[in-house]
């Protein structure tokens, strides 16, 4: 059965700086169904960032039970054996943020994307924030153009591994320019899109879904444009698990 949950933003407790994400964090191993899950962090994005790496140990890990693996796809070099054991022997894979482009170029690289996709069909729990958030989706909102010289460029779309079908946009009232940025960018696409405030995330089970918060103002919004008209709908956030198919559909 499908189980993603995909974290719109916020900090999740780097040395200095306060978690923002706990709430959402919980329901992350409450999903895996275990006190002490297996937990991969998948740092690709971020360039394997050794800091990053010790503040997933240290919230995941010493906070909050999980047993921490990582998958360095930058750093280390696995065997075809080695990286299907890390990514179908775990009972969490959580992706950070960074650069998406980069990220998902690597895992078509590696076969990390087909492994992921029979990581989904097992059950096991896909979860992550920013770009951990847009690799589930058909396609993301992403600023992996900036991560280049040209810090100012604009949002471009990145294809994702649709697990959830629907462009996704993360960060979506902290970022500057996102909002209008996504309003341009689903003027040129069909269906959905599914923006996500830091510190509020989509919970996907089978074929339903929930939203969760850690913070009361932070939500979740559907984004289309039809009939020549552009709709932004706040999602409510309901008891209980909602039909997929309706959030999904303009």
């Amino acid at each position: 059965m499908k189980k993603i949950i995909a974290i719109g933003g916020g900090e999740i407790g780097r040395p200095g700086v306060k978690n923002e994400t706990l709430a959402v964090d919980r329901e992350i191993i409450k999903l895996s169904g275990k006190e002490n899950p297996k937990f991969l962090f998948v740092p690709t994005a971020s360039g394997d960032a050794a800091g990053y790496i010790a503040s997933v140990e240290n919230h995941f890990g010493k906070k909050l039970g999980c047993k921490i693996d990582t998958l360095e796809l930058i750093a280390k070099k696995y065997t075809k054996k080695e990286l299907e054991d890390k990514i179908l022997k775990t009972d969490i894979v959580y992706v950070g943020g960074g650069n998406t482009l980069k990220m998902m170029k690597l895992w078509r690289k590696f076969g990390v994307d087909v492994l992921l996709e029979k990581a989904m069909k097992n059950g096991i729990v896909l979860s992550g924030l920013s770009a951990g958030s847009i690799c589930w989706f058909k396609y993301g909102n992403s600023d992996s153009a900036r991560f280049g010289k040209n810090k100012a460029a604009s949002m471009i779309r990145v294809k994702g591994l649709n697990f959830i079908s629907a462009l996704h946009c993360p960060h979506y009232d902290i970022e500057k320019g996102r909002e209008q940025s996504l309003k341009e960018m689903m003027k040129k696409n069909t269906g959905v899109a599914i923006a996500i405030d830091n510190c509020a995330a989509l919970e996907i089970v089978g074929d339903q879904y929930r939203i969760l918060k850690s913070k009361k103002t932070a939500n979740l919004y559907k984004v289309y444009w039809k009939g020549g008209k552009y709709f932004r709908e706040i999602v409510l956030a309901k008891k209980g698990y909602q039909p997929l198919k309706d959030l999904l559909s303009a």
